[in-house]
């Protein structure tokens, strides 16, 4: 067999290809980064970008960004950090954010989705065990893919469920008394599809009973949540439980890279053996100014943060209002749950983008349960409260036809031709 014999099986979400791409997939978003862009030359209402803060096209950001490419161009420095890629500002960055989010030390990531890989491949070997929430990102079950295939094992607990995950810490704690081997436990502070957040004081209170470390995936708590925005440990007062402190500069952040942060002890260990940090080029110059910058306005700017939660509420409170389940969300993620199947979900997509101008994404099986939509609202500091009272109305109609039937046949706009 040719091994591209398969490659025609494009999966899950390629067997749409045809249809879907440029509109449902890889769609193409125009313009300056803010809540109005161009789609297929319209203006459109966004709430698909994580911009949390409105920190993409802030002023200060952008004459960071482009003082620093223009100094040092986007090369520079090159090589991995290890051998010729270490610079003082890359220094002074993770200096600043280990300070911040309260730990000793911090190490810069190319990426988030292969940062978190390759932390896990690092700590775990095959005789540690891996305790992990079922709904754990993309980016925490790869790795734990290449736990398993070290030999290693790993035990999953029903999302955010304390019982179970107590359960699967004393599975864990007797096959460690085995192989002589230690525990990692892995959850997430904000979960970003649903928008609830993990359980993180509870598992802490488990450190009582169970020995084991725990990694924290902050991707969407870093810069929401908390007092100073430090994160989702902040917001429950249990940082200093967190052994190891993850996320990525995509989010609240609106750059490229990621950082974990964690004991002096750990952090070295992790600069000499992820093999995603030693075996890549460093974390481009402008990247690295850009990101000083950044989290100098995350941390200084409240009214960055205040408006964003503003934003929030307003959205949330007022969906809830009008009889939308956002389930369990008590994060910026506001997840939209509806009823109904491909078709549905096709005609209130298009409906939305092509008559009321609003653009967000959708989700839905295999991600949800069979017979269920899920609508996924970004709201950003940049919103106005304007946008808001607009999309209520707009999903209050669409609701209306959805709940008549009207998007089960009807093909409300012809975008393929």
């Amino acid at each position: 067999m040719d091994i591209f014999d398969k490659l025609s099986n494009l999966g899950e979400l390629g067997q749409y290809q045809k249809q879907a791409h440029g509109y449902f997939m890889f769609p193409k978003l125009e313009g300056e980064i803010q809540p109005r862009m161009k789609f297929r030359g319209k203006e459109v209402l966004i709430w698909s970008l994580n911009n949390y803060l409105g920190l993409a096209n802030h002023p200060e950001v952008r004459e960071a960004d482009a003082k620093a490419a223009a100094e040092y161009g986007m090369g520079y420095p090159m090589g991995a950090r290890m051998m010729s890629g270490q610079t003082s500002k890359h220094e002074e960055l993770e200096h600043e954010l280990a300070t911040f989010v309260g730990k000793e030390d911090a190490f810069l990531l190319n990426f988030g989705y292969q940062g978190m890989v390759s932390i896990i491949d690092s700590i775990a070997s095959r005789k540690d065990v891996i305790v992990y929430d079922s709904e754990s990102h993309a980016c925490i079950m790869d790795g734990i893919f290449l736990h398993k295939a070290k030999g290693g094992k790993s035990f999953v607990f029903q999302h955010n469920n304390l019982e179970k995950c107590e359960k699967m810490l004393q599975f864990a704690t007797r096959r460690t008394a085995e192989t002589g081997g230690g525990i990692l436990l892995i959850t997430e502070g904000v979960f970003g599809m649903a928008g609830d957040l993990g359980e993180l004081d509870k598992i802490a209170e488990l450190k009582k009973k169970f020995s084991f470390r725990m990694l924290v995936d902050d991707a969407h708590g870093f810069g929401t949540m908390g007092k100073t925005g430090a994160g989702t440990g902040e917001h429950f007062g249990v940082q200093d439980e967190i052994d190891i402190y993850f996320s990525t500069f995509a989010k609240a952040m609106a750059g490229i890279g990621a950082f974990v942060a964690a004991d002096e002890n750990v952090v070295d260990y992790l600069r000499y053996n992820m093999r995603s940090q030693t075996f890549a080029k460093s974390l481009p110059m402008p990247m690295v100014i850009g990101g000083l910058k950044r989290l100098e306005l995350l941390k200084e700017k409240k009214e960055l943060r205040d408006n964003l939660w503003k934003v929030v509420n307003h959205l949330q409170n007022g969906l809830r209002k009008h009889g939308f389940d956002l389930g369990a969300t008590n994060s910026p993620v506001t997840p939209v749950y509806l009823k109904g199947g491909v078709p549905e979900a096709t005609n209130v997509v298009m409906d939305l983008r092509e008559n009321y101008n609003v653009f967000c994404s959708i989700v839905i099986y295999p991600v949800i349960p069979k017979g269920e939509l899920l609508l996924r609202l970004i709201p950003t500091s940049v919103h106005s409260l304007e946008d808001v009272d607009y999309t209520i109305k707009a999903f209050t109609e669409v609701r209306k036809k959805l709940d008549e039937g009207k998007y089960n046949t009807t093909q409300i706009a012809n975008v393929f031709e």
